[in-house]
């Protein structure tokens, strides 16, 4: 009976952060902020598909996780640099300078 509350309080947590993620990247103009937010969608993902992986008592959600952190892990890489590049171009990091870009 207690396995049922930890992975309910775990599926709690996790949408607790999508909701967060979610919130961060709809509502700030930084762009730092906003990659930040992306990443705690991620994480919510991930635990999400351990705690179903624990409760179902098989690998396939952790297996998953392994592929989500290597897809964080490139996005992390992709939008640093283009954080880069909005600071040299625009000289703020701030997603509304960079409507410049819009064609």
């Amino acid at each position: 009976m207690e396995t049922v509350n930890v992975n309910l309080l775990l599926q709690l947590t996790s949408a607790y952060l999508l909701v967060i993620g979610i919130v961060l990247v709809l509502l700030k103009r930084n762009t730092l902020v906003m990659l930040l937010g992306v990443e705690l969608c991620l994480n919510s993902a991930n635990l999400a598909l351990v705690t179903y992986s624990k409760m179902q008592q098989v690998l396939h959600g952790q297996l998953q996780v392994l592929f989500v952190i290597a897809i964080a892990a490139a996005e992390s890489a992709i939008g640093l640099s283009i954080v880069i590049n909005l600071y040299r171009n625009f000289g703020s990091i701030k997603s509304q300078n960079a409507q410049l870009l819009k064609g």
